[in-house]
């Protein structure tokens, strides 16, 4: 499939499916968008078809999915608690089974990889190692504009798995920091502490009040003490454990997706703590607010297509 090769793409999101059409590679246009049926993976299939239909009706478009949650590179089994439904569904079959068209899938970390590799900050980096710091904590990586799909479709998920540190020193003084418990099951994941929620979590623990994190971040910008102080510790925590994947890795551009990529004083902060604690010595900037964060579901899924396509036909 050539890069000017029409593509369809969608973005199942826990609220919605966005969905989109890519005309040519670094291209894509949302065109329709429909509530997510969460819960009967038949009517999402049906869904899914119904748009592929009426964008393409001669049916000859293959479909991209960025799908929140896991998916097997092995089994194509999804696992999304937003999406209960694609749990344990192999993704990709089964909807190209309802739709007749060729269908690949990615979670949307990957997908928000793709899109950054190919056509945002991370491309012409042979390694990219793509973070989210929103909500929660994610990431994905890319080799030579390529997704990287380990076992059980985890790969570049650095937030989970018990790696913050239980304490910080904050002008001079240690200060303890619990491991939190984290939606995965276990306890002290950077997820729980280096997301919105985690910012919110610090400033309560280090003050007794409760703030929102655009509140902390906008108070640490102003000068506030409080709220630098719990941006200090959040700096801390984070950086440590960011630091230990990026020498694993070893990308040379780490595009900053999620929520929080949008507050650039705070990912400029956070650039010079990690880039203070690894081996390679940038004397530029590392992470970087990702370009893609309003379209990267719908262009990685595009990218996806595209190379999936690819990928089999030479096969």
């Amino acid at each position: 499939m050539t890069a000017g090769t029409s593509v369809l793409c969608a973005d199942i999101g826990g609220s919605f499916i966005k969905f989109g059409l890519s005309r040519a590679a670094g291209e894509v246009e949302e065109i329709d968008r429909v509530p997510t049926p969460r819960s009967d993976w038949r009517a999402l299939a049906d869904a899914l078809r119904m748009l592929a239909d009426e964008a393409d009706p001669a049916g000859k478009m293959p479909i991209g999915l960025s799908v929140t949650g896991l998916v097997d590179p092995v089994t194509g089994a999804g696992l999304s608690a937003n999406v209960p439904c694609l749990t344990g569904l192999p993704v990709a079959t089964s909807m190209a089974s309802v739709t007749g068209r060729p269908v690949f899938a990615a979670n949307d970390a990957d997908c928000l990889t793709l899109a950054e590799a190919n056509d945002g900050v991370g491309r012409g980096h042979a390694v990219v190692f793509c973070i989210i710091i929103g909500t929660g904590i994610g990431g994905g990586i890319a080799v030579d504009g390529h997704i990287l799909r380990g076992a059980g479709g985890v790969t570049g998920e650095w937030g989970h798995g018990p790696a913050t540190n239980t304490s910080v020193e904050i002008g001079g003084k240690l200060r303890h920091v619990p491991r939190f418990s984290c939606g995965c099951g276990q306890s002290g994941c950077v997820d729980a502490i280096g997301g919105a929620r985690g910012i919110e979590r610090l400033h309560t623990l280090f003050h007794g009040e409760e703030r929102s994190s655009h509140q902390v971040v906008d108070g640490w910008q102003a000068g506030d003490v409080k709220a630098g102080e719990t941006i200090e510790a959040y700096l801390q925590l984070v950086a440590d454990p960011l630091a230990v994947a990026i020498n694993t890795v070893g990308p040379s551009i780490v595009p900053v997706g999620g929520g929080l990529a949008s507050a650039g004083a705070l990912i400029a902060a956070l650039d010079e703590a990690v880039r203070a604690r690894i081996l390679n010595r940038f004397e530029r900037s590392l992470l970087v607010p990702a370009v893609r964060r309003e379209d990267g579901g719908l262009m990685g899924a595009a990218v996806l297509a595209r190379q999936g396509v690819a990928d089999a036909g030479s096969a």
